[in-house]
C-alpha cells in the first residue's frame, strides 16, 4: 500500500528537535547509527533488511548527514538513522511487510522513495524480494534571486515579486501562486526554498515619484453626458502621472509571453526585472448607490495565468452620487467587481478594455453574481459529518467552497453564471451523489447550471458507501514498481472528482482508496506522471487496454482484483 506524502511526513512531526540536534552533533558525522524509536519487542528477529544509499537527484553524489527513516505502513513508530559520508543506510531485523522510506537533509527537499506528486513506492520485505540495493534520491532546494530596476537603472524599493508554480497534480497544468518576496532598499529580493519544477515570475510596483491628480467633485451631482471637471493640475507635471504595469519575466506585460524558468534543483537562478513607466489613467465608474455609504466601491482584477490578481491603483474616490473615480491605473484589460450591500446583488464585468484617460464605465451592463444554497442529506445517516464542505468548480477555475452548518445547509455566494461540477471535501470519507434537484426539479446529469443574478436552492442526496480496490501492476508477467495507477470514472468529463490514483509498490501492488459506487476502468502507465490524465481526450488513448471494474454499494469493503493490471507505455 502506498501512503500519501502528507501521511508520511507525519513520521517526523514529533522528532523535529531531535533532528536538529543530530545535524549539529559531531558524533553523528563520524558514523552511521540505527536508533529504534521504541524498546525491542519479544517478537522473533527476522532476517529482512532495507538498505541502500541516499544521493542527490541532480548529480548523484552521495549524501552524508541525511536523516533516513522507515515505518510500517500499517502503523507503529518509525525507525531512523543518520547517514555517514558514504550515504549508506541500513535497517535490519525487519519483519515481512510494507514500509515507507523517507529521506531528509538540510538544503534538500524531503522525499519518499521514488516520489511523484504526493505518491511514492513502498518498500516490500519478504522472501525473494531484493530490498538491499535501494537508491533514495533527494532534490536540492533552489534559490531565485535578483534585482528590480526602474527606467533609470535605479533600484525599486518595496516591489512585490511573486513566483508561480506549474502544478500538475490534478492531471492538467495549473499555474498557481507559490511564494512572494519584497525588494529591499537596494531593489534586491530572494525567493527560497524552491523545489524542482517550472516557475514563472511577476513583479508589481509603483514609481516613487508618481503623482495622480484627481477630478474635482461636483457637489451638484453628475449629469450624464456632461464631462467631469478635469483634475486641478496646478503645479503638477502630468508627465509624473505614470505607473508600472504588472510585469512578467522577461519584462513582458502578458502572461502568454512570460518566460518559464525550469528548476532541476540546487540552482541559484538570477532573475532581474527592468520596469518602464506607462501613462496612468483616471477611470470613472457609474455604480449603484448604497443607502448606507452613498456609493459602492469597484475593485479591479487582472487575469494572471489560471487565476487573477488585484490591480494596484491610487485608490477609489467618490466624485458625485453614483460616480467613483479610480486613479493610477495603466491601460489594459480588467475584470470589474462591485461588492453588493444589503439586498443589492454583486456585479462582475469581465474583460473590460480601458485605454482612454477619463473613460467612464457603466457597471449596470455587468453580470449580477448569484447565490446557491445547498441542502444535503446522506442515505442511512441522520446528520452530516463535521467539517464536510461543498464546492462548485467550473473548468480550470479554482473551486468555491463552503462548509455545511449543523442543519446540513451551505450557501455559496458570488457565483458567476455557468456550468459547475459539485465537489465535496474534508469529510471523514468521500461521498457520491445519488440525486440532485434544483428548485425542486431533478437534474439529470448532476451538472449544475447557474444563471446570472439568481438565488437558487440545490438539494443533494448522497451516499457514503466506499470501497478500496487492491491489485497488482505487471508487465510481461512480472510485478512492476512505480507505475502510475489511475481509476477512470465512466464519465470522466463530468465526474472528475471520482478519479483515484496510486503508485505501485516494489512488488507491483497498489491500493485505490475510498472508491464510491460506479463503473470504472483501471489503468497502469509507466512514467505517466506528466500526462494530462484527468483530460478525457488524453486518457481515452489508454482506456482500451485498461481493466473494467464495477463498484457496488457495499460500504467500506475491499475489492481484490483477480487479474493483474497490465502496465502500458506512456
Amino acid at each position: 500500500m502506498t501512503n500519501s506524502l502528507s501521511a508520511r511526513s507525519q513520521i517526523f512531526a514529533g522528532l523535529c528537535m531531535i533532528t536538529a540536534l543530530c545535524f549539529c552533533s559531531a558524533g553523528a558525522a563520524a558514523q552511521t547509527k540505527n536508533v529504534p524509536a521504541s524498546k525491542p519487542s519479544s517478537a522473533p528477529v527476522t532476517a529482512y533488511r532495507i538498505a541502500g544509499t541516499v544521493v542527490s537527484k541532480t548529480d548523484g553524489h552521495l549524501l552524508g548527514q541525511a536523516r533516513i527513516s522507515v515505518r510500517n505502513v500499517k502503523g507503529g513508530p518509525p525507525t531512523w538513522m543518520i547517514t555517514a559520508d558514504d550515504g549508506r543506510f541500513e535497517f535490519a531485523g525487519l519483519a515481512a511487510g510494507k514500509y515507507s522510506l523517507i529521506g531528509a537533509k538540510r538544503g534538500f527537499v524531503q522525499a519518499a522513495y521514488d516520489q511523484h506528486d504526493q505518491f511514492s513506492t513502498a518498500i516490500v520485505t519478504g522472501a525473494g524480494l531484493d530490498t538491499e540495493a535501494l537508491v533514495l534520491r533527494l532534490a536540492p532546494t533552489a534559490l531565485i534571486y535578483g534585482k528590480v530596476l526602474d527606467e533609470a537603472g535605479d533600484p525599486v524599493r518595496h516591489a512585490m515579486v511573486t513566483a508561480y508554480f506549474d502544478d500538475h497534480s490534478a492531471g492538467v497544468d495549473q499555474i498557481r501562486p507559490y511564494r512572494s518576496a519584497q525588494t529591499d532598499d537596494q531593489g534586491e529580493y530572494e525567493i527560497t526554498p524552491i523545489q524542482p519544477g517550472t516557475y514563472f515570475l511577476s513583479v508589481t510596483a509603483k514609481p516613487w515619484y508618481a503623482v495622480h491628480p484627481r477630478a474635482n467633485p461636483d457637489p451638484r451631482g453628475r449629469v450624464p453626458g456632461v464631462p467631469v471637471k478635469p483634475p486641478d493640475a496646478t503645479g503638477i507635471d502630468r508627465a509624473l502621472d505614470v505607473t508600472y504595469p504588472v510585469t512578467y519575466y522577461a519584462d513582458v506585460a502578458e502572461t502568454d509571453n512570460a518566460t518559464p524558468i525550469p528548476i532541476r534543483g540546487g540552482e541559484r537562478v538570477p532573475v532581474d526585472f527592468h520596469l518602464n513607466p506607462v501613462p496612468s489613467l483616471r477611470l470613472l465608474f457609474r455604480v449603484p448607490t448604497s443607502p448606507n455609504n452613498g456609493f459602492l466601491m469597484p475593485q479591479l482584477e487582472q487575469s494572471t495565468f489560471d487565476g487573477s490578481t488585484y490591480v494596484q491603483s491610487d485608490g477609489a474616490h467618490p466624485v458625485s452620487p453614483g460616480l467613483v473615480e479610480i486613479t493610477g491605473v495603466p491601460a489594459g484589460r480588467y475584470n470589474v467587481h462591485i461588492f453588493g450591500q444589503g439586498d443589492q446583488s454583486e456585479i462582475q464585468m469581465n474583460g473590460v478594455d480601458v485605454a482612454k484617460d477619463g473613460e467612464e464605465i457603466d457597471t449596470s451592463k455587468g453580470e449580477a453574481l448569484s447565490t446557491v444554497k445547498v441542502v444535503a442529506q446522506i442515505q442511512g445517516e441522520t446528520a452530516l459529518p463535521a467539517r464536510l464542505a461543498v464546492g462548485l468548480r467550473s473548468g480550470r477555475r479554482p473551486a468555491t467552497w463552503q462548509q455545511f452548518d449543523a442543519k446540513g445547509e451551505a450557501e455559496l455566494q458570488r457565483i458567476p453564471a455557468g456550468q459547475y461540477e459539485i465537489l465535496f471535501s474534508n469529510g471523514p470519507k468521500p461521498y457520491s451523489i445519488v440525486q440532485v434537484s434544483k428548485d425542486g426539479a431533478t437534474v439529470a446529469d448532476h451538472t449544475l447550471t447557474v444563471t446570472a443574478g439568481s438565488s437558487s436552492t440545490v438539494a443533494l442526496t448522497l451516499t457514503g458507501s466506499a470501497s478500496d480496490i487492491e491489485g497488482t501492476a505487471k508487465r510481461a508477467g512480472k510485478p512492476f514498481a512505480s507505475a502510475m495507477v489511475v481509476l477512470v470514472p465512466k464519465n470522466p468529463e463530468s465526474d472528475r472528482s471520482l478519479f483515484r490514483r496510486d503508485q505501485s509498490d516494489l512488488d507491483g501492488t497498489f491500493a485505490l482508496k475510498n472508491v464510491v459506487p460506479g463503473s470504472y476502468t483501471i489503468l497502469a502507465i509507466a512514467d505517466g506522471w506528466d500526462l494530462d490524465w484527468s483530460q478525457p481526450g488524453v486518457i481515452a488513448a489508454y482506456l482500451k487496454a485498461g481493466q473494467p471494474v464495477e463498484v457496488g454499494n457495499q460500504a467500506e469493503s475491499t475489492m481484490k482484483l483477480k487479474e493483474a493490471v497490465e502496465v502500458q507505455s506512456k
